[in-house]
């Protein structure tokens, strides 16, 4: 038996982890008085949430852009609106966190020209870029140029960092979203480790980092990772993150320092799990994924931000964030986690998963390896195929009742709940005008960014020669800060380089995912595939075919890839294209497909501009008759005022039965066409 473990002495206590909540929305002058204000509450860092339009590279008036403004973060446009998000903040003093990717060098190039207004030391500014491209073309959808001209941004950004914001995190490797589409342990750590395999390999081989500086390199490379409720294997995965990252950056590297080889991350607790249907559960849910990634010294996050617990039913407001800062403040200062070392060395079952873990992490890094590295697993489709099919064994587990959710399909009684009670004031709302101002104001900086008092020079040739640095080889991190100082906006610099590096539309996965749910006789899946071929013989059609759209820019596919996968396996023809439509090539390819339903997935809050768009054109096209059924996160007025509009069926996260919604668009396929309903026993 060991002797027992004393508290330490209070002033050894551990410094708490930086405390954060991911924010920001509408303008960039109110998302200044929110940071200002959750600064004043204690908050230690700054996570900034960008909208986005100017996350895909996008100015707010350009087609894809209608209804994105502001939704989901705040717009920055040009220099003008980073001095406006950051006003009165020094940012000297800040440790700021920006969850950008595709356009990460132009937004860090903005941030630092501010800082430099303000008289900062730039070699003493602190933060982190998340600038982590492989997991958009996975799961979150913000990809703008194809996989080696976006490798190639990433690296220089890394190379100019080290050399010159030497106290920059210049990437955050990003498992979370990979959690979100549904990764494993194992596939979370195995696809984020051959990310940053694949980004170590380019910053050495680019030439622009001496040997002595390979160490500095690798010291400042960040992750930022998932933690689900199930909290003792997400505590034992950090702890297999860490030694696998340690095994990997000393052994295929050469990093002798221990410091040097130190697995820094920062996490996010994971939305996925979030529920609409009792959301007041969502509370315990995110104590406990909190737990999964403080209690282990030896594993413990370096930041921290945590969701609201109304984030399954749209917008948190300041209250509903400030809760969340409260979950951590109570943790670091109340109880005494804080006054120990590792509580978990010794345990043998925690010891025997964390190797298991490791085991199966590095065969799949191998395998990955074997494949040419990440970036050629990417472009082969295999990993997101292989997230598409573990995202929909999930969902198939949850609709058969093999993993329980409280509320959702189990311990689904519940009293009435006041903190939803006014559902339309239960999270915030961003006023429509929004879009129209922003629109207004990037139309005002475009026509004086000439004139007095900031006298910026022509953009013209600060564009012109960020194209010729893109077509050579060398850094564009320079021609992007002098982008910057002359005032070019985010869409003119996106543009220019996609010019050179051309777009990227990244594959699906849902071709090959194989099926989740089978159709044995007398299962629901058999009912819906039998209600499937008996409309399409009642419509004298081969089969029934379905579109899946995303309109906007919204690149969360998940949900639309499992109503797509789920259409497939019921006997549709699908038809789905990938993210990031507009309303016109929807339709377009809904009348030349001849297609009997449309299905439209919004979760950035665009849907009250984008759904209606579609419905208008479908009647402009003679193709009213058509069903269009929208699903996403979306408030119950929302809700009301599309089916208003004419829209069939409204489905949102309280919907988890994915093989019943798919029998519900074959009767609103039936309905639209006039046919009797049809009853087929489950």
């Amino acid at each position: 038996m060991t002797e027992r473990q004393t508290p330490r002495e209070r002033n050894e206590k551990d410094r708490p982890w930086l405390m954060r909540t991911y924010a920001g929305h509408s303008t960039a002058e109110a998302s200044n008085e929110l940071y200002r204000r959750n600064l004043a509450k204690g908050q230690t860092g700054l996570s900034v949430a960008f909208d986005l339009p100017t996350q895909t590279g996008y100015d707010p008036d350009h087609i894809l852009a209608r209804g994105e403004v502001g939704r989901v973060g705040v717009p920055v446009s040009h220099l003008g609106d980073m001095r406006r998000l950051f006003q009165d903040i020094p940012l000297e003093q800040m440790n700021t966190s920006m969850t950008i990717n595709a356009t990460a060098m132009w937004l860090l190039a903005l941030y630092q020209v501010v800082a430099e207004e303000q008289g900062a030391d730039i070699t003493q500014l602190q933060g982190t870029t998340q600038n982590d491209i492989v997991k958009e073309y996975l799961s979150r959808g913000t990809h703008v140029f194809p996989p080696v001209p976006s490798l190639r941004l990433t690296t220089d950004m890394i190379c100019y960092t080290v050399n010159n914001i030497p106290k920059w995190n210049p990437i955050n490797i990003c498992s979370y979203h990979l959690q979100e589409a549904g990764a494993t342990p194992v596939q979370e750590i195995a696809y984020a480790m051959s990310t940053a395999i694949a980004v170590l390999d380019a910053v050495f081989a680019s030439g622009q980092i001496r040997e002595d500086q390979k160490g500095d390199v690798v010291a400042r490379i960040s992750f930022f990772v998932n933690a689900g409720v199930r909290f003792v294997e997400e505590m034992c995965k950090m702890r297999a993150f860490g030694r696998i990252w340690d095994r990997i950056t000393r052994e295929r590297y050469g990093i002798e320092n221990p410091k040097h080889r130190r697995f820094r991350y920062g996490v996010q607790v994971n939305s996925l799990g979030l529920t609409e249907a009792q959301p007041e559960n969502n509370i315990q849910r995110i104590v406990l994924e909190m737990l999964a990634v403080t209690l282990s010294k030896d594993a413990r996050a370096r930041a921290v931000q945590l969701p609201a617990w109304n984030e399954a039913l749209g917008l948190p407001r300041p209250w509903d964030q400030q809760w969340s800062l409260r979950m951590q403040q109570v943790l670091a200062y109340e109880s005494d986690l804080l006054e120990y070392a590792d509580i978990f060395d010794g345990s043998h079952v925690v010891e025997a998963k964390v190797s298991q873990l490791i085991e199966d992490s590095f065969a799949e890094i191998d395998r990955i390896e074997e494949m040419g590295g990440a970036m050629a697993a990417v472009e082969s489709g295999y990993l997101k195929s292989q997230l598409v099919s573990s995202h929909a064994r999930r969902r198939a587990r949850i609709e058969s009742g093999d993993e329980k959710i409280v509320g959702v399909n189990i311990f689904e009684s519940t009293e009435p709940n006041p903190l939803t009670a006014d559902l339309d004031a239960a999270i915030m709302t961003v006023d429509p005008a929004v879009e129209a101002r922003v629109t207004a104001a990037l139309q005002e900086w475009r026509d004086t960014r000439y004139q007095p008092p900031f006298n910026h020079p022509r953009p013209c040739k600060a564009l012109d020669r960020l194209k010729v640095a893109a077509q050579g080889t060398g850094n564009l991190m320079a021609a992007t800060l002098e982008c910057a100082r002359a005032g070019v906006t985010t869409g003119e610099w996106a543009g220019a380089l996609r010019e050179v590096f051309g777009e990227f539309r990244a594959p699906t996965g849902v071709s090959s995912a194989p099926v989740a749910v089978t159709a044995e006789e007398g299962t629901a899946m058999a009912a819906v595939r039998r209600k499937v071929e008996l409309t399409a013989r009642d419509m004298g059609v081969g089969k029934l075919r379905f579109l899946v759209g995303k309109p906007g820019l919204d690149g969360h596919s998940n949900g639309a890839e499992q109503i797509a996968v789920r259409a497939r396996d019921a006997g549709f023809e699908v038809v789905y294209q990938g993210i990031r439509l507009t309303p016109e090539e929807i339709v377009a390819a809904a009348v030349a497909e001849d297609v009997h339903g449309v299905g439209l997935s919004i979760l950035s809050g665009s849907h009250a501009q984008l759904v209606p768009d579609v419905l208008e054109r479908l009647r402009e096209a003679g193709a009213a008759d058509i069903p269009v059924i929208a699903g996403g996160i979306i408030p119950n007025a929302d809700a009301e005022l599309l089916r208003a509009a004419g829209v069939a069926a409204v489905f949102t996260p309280k919907d988890f039965d994915i093989t019943g919604i798919i029998g519900r668009i074959v009767d609103e396929i039936r309905k639209a066409n006039k046919l009797d309903p049809l009853e087929v026993p489950a």
